[in-house]
């Protein structure tokens, strides 16, 4: 009997690319920042809808209304408050029968209150427990602080997406002490759905643009590390558009997180998406399975905002995963990286 390896099929939304840290290895921050208007985030929302996303990821910088500038572009949109224009965005997509998952970097437990009604589930990366020269301008990067907020999310009961990044400085053992204070949150909340294993991609332009990624042996090993740690619950999940799955399956992967048929990834969007059929012949002694991006365990505890639960018993079948059948993705659903480009923001 083959494994199964779950993916969700996503649309990804920039809101926007300010953002108070400045990460050694980032290629997303830009000064002045951008935001993305109502017509170009309904744009996006519609062609993931058409393709049968079933996840809106918001993604964004942190913290953008500490960057000065930010409020002038915020109030464009006709919002003084970004977390009540995040939650005009996802309400926007539930209308289109798309699940929001919001990565905001670090929120206070205030403003993940605020959305979690509108979201079937929430992330942010912890990336390391180290004190590493790649965070020294980031303040919002104290590992403290990340797991604060991590806990503050099994308070509110909020299914919750995490991970680390390998690669940006740290050693073996921050590694093994960066999964193991995940699993220590998780096991005092139970909220902890998944938990990338994500390798440092070099960006131009960066500081560390020269540094070189971490070696396919040392990912496969931080793989099967992660999964011998985390309880069996949580998923280890790999971006297939950053590095090889086959060996990371191997390793003890089961999740290859969102794949948008219409998005790039607009944190790494030279690495695009390998279409479902490359993924099937390069993984074929596993079987892929389309998810929700809540996973079932929480569906069945009603975890997910209450804004989203007709949506999700619409979208979910008896297993909790996706309802409708697999749509492969062809290249006339791709939109191309400029075209996306132009519409990303107003």
């Amino acid at each position: 009997m083959r494994r199964v390896l779950t993916y969700s099929r996503n649309v990804f939304i920039p809101v926007t690319d300010a953002c108070r840290n400045r990460c050694g290895y980032c290629g997303f921050r830009r000064d002045p920042g951008r935001i993305i208007g109502r017509r170009g985030a309904i744009d996006l929302l519609d062609r993931g809808a058409s393709a049968g996303s079933s996840e809106a990821l918001f993604s964004l910088g942190e913290a953008p209304w500490e960057v000065s500038g930010f409020a002038d572009l915020l109030r464009g949109t006709g919002r003084d408050d970004l977390i009540d224009y995040l939650i005009e965005l996802s309400e926007l997509a539930l209308e289109r029968d798309l699940l929001p998952h919001t990565n905001a970097g670090l929120l206070s437990k205030e403003e993940m209150e605020r959305l979690a009604p509108y979201n079937a589930s929430m992330g942010m990366m912890l990336e390391t427990t180290a004190e590493v020269e790649a965070h020294r301008s980031s303040p919002g990067k104290r590992p403290d602080l990340r797991l604060l907020a991590m806990a503050a999310a099994g308070e509110l009961k909020i299914p919750f997406t995490t991970g680390i990044l390998v690669g940006i400085g740290e050693t073996e053992a921050d590694r093994v002490r960066s999964i193991d204070a995940i699993r220590r949150v998780h096991v005092e909340h139970g909220h902890i759905q998944e938990v990338i294993v994500q390798p440092f991609d070099p960006k131009p332009g960066t500081p560390m643009s020269g540094a070189p990624p971490p070696a396919p042996e040392i990912l496969a090993e931080t793989v099967r590390m992660a999964r011998s740690i985390l309880p069996p619950e949580v998923a280890v999940q790999v971006p297939p558009n950053l590095a090889d799955t086959l060996p990371l399956a191997e390793a003890g992967a089961d999740d290859l997180g969102g794949i948008s048929p219409v998005t790039p990834d607009w944190i790494n969007p030279e690495r695009w998406w390998p279409t479902l059929m490359e993924l099937k012949n390069r993984l074929s002694g596993f079987e892929l399975k389309e998810r929700l991006p809540i996973y079932p365990r929480y569906i069945r505890l009603r975890w997910h905002g209450r804004k989203t639960w007709s949506l999700v018993e619409r979208l979910a079948g008896p297993d909790g995963l996706r309802r409708w059948p697999i749509i492969e993705r062809s290249e006339s659903q791709m939109i191309s990286q400029s075209r996306a480009e132009e519409g990303r923001y107003e």
